[in-house]
């Protein structure tokens, strides 16, 4: 490993945790793309949900106000929806705030990120949740109704386990998707597994060594994340793999 007199050595002390080195700003990087994207997820998933829901609601201004929220976000830039809600947001926030004479709101940038990789998320996973609903024969809720079973309590015991299982495959890609976009949050100044690393080459202008590690660690989190997710679903699939 040495070209142009950059030794193994050099490449250990780069790397070296506390302040000889880089280490710990990187691992501190990866920390804060891993919560960010765990904070994110329930986020997307709750809304996500909430429009499958509204989606198929009688009502037809609920159904029309759902597929307009996600086909706004499913076609915005997810770089262009980040900026939104971290300027546009937090100005029309403190336009709001000042008018009635409270004092001005700074939105952080991990809440931004989060905030918008969510509504992101969500327009994504609704579709997916739509798909799943429509796997799920409808007579299986009217024989919940025949057993004098209230809506929640076929929705929680006999639609949602189905549910579950049938959306866990396009969920999964959504959540990869989540864990590369959280590389976007770095623009606005949140120090995560991609803005680390960019400060470092920078200052040791050694741009492969730091970006291809950024590299690494992202495909480690995905394949940490695939092998998660493939125990999850053998797991949901217990029943149907038995019979």
């Amino acid at each position: 490993c040495r070209r142009h007199g950059f030794s193994m050595n050099d490449v250990l002390s780069l790397l070296a945790y506390g302040d000889a080195g880089w280490g710990d700003e990187i691992l501190s990087g990866v920390g804060i793309t891993v919560s960010l994207s765990l904070a994110t997820l329930p986020l997307g998933l709750g809304l996500g949900l909430l429009l499958a829901l509204a989606k198929r609601a009688e009502d037809p201004a609920l159904r029309l106000s759902a597929n307009i929220y996600t086909t706004i976000f499913r076609g915005l830039p997810e770089l262009l929806t980040l900026f939104l809600v971290y300027y546009g947001g937090q100005s029309l926030i403190n336009s709001a705030f000042g008018a009635a004479g409270l004092p001005a709101l700074t939105i952080s940038s991990f809440i931004a990120g989060m905030i918008a990789l969510g509504m992101v998320f969500s327009a994504f996973a609704s579709e997916v949740f739509l798909s799943a609903f429509q796997a799920i024969p409808a007579g299986q809720a009217e024989a919940g109704r025949s057993l004098g079973l209230h809506r929640f309590a076929i929705f929680y015991k006999i639609t949602f386990p189905q549910l579950a299982r049938h959306a866990l495959p396009g969920l999964s890609n959504c959540w990869q998707n989540l864990l590369k976009d959280t590389a976007l949050v770095s623009v606005i100044g949140l120090a995560d597994i991609l803005r680390q690393p960019s400060i470092a080459a920078r200052v040791t202008r050694e741009p492969f060594l730091f970006f291809g590690l950024a590299c690494v660690l992202f495909l480690i989190l995905t394949f940490v994340s695939g092998a998660g997710i493939a125990r999850l679903e053998r797991w949901s699939n217990r029943g149907v793999m038995a019979r």
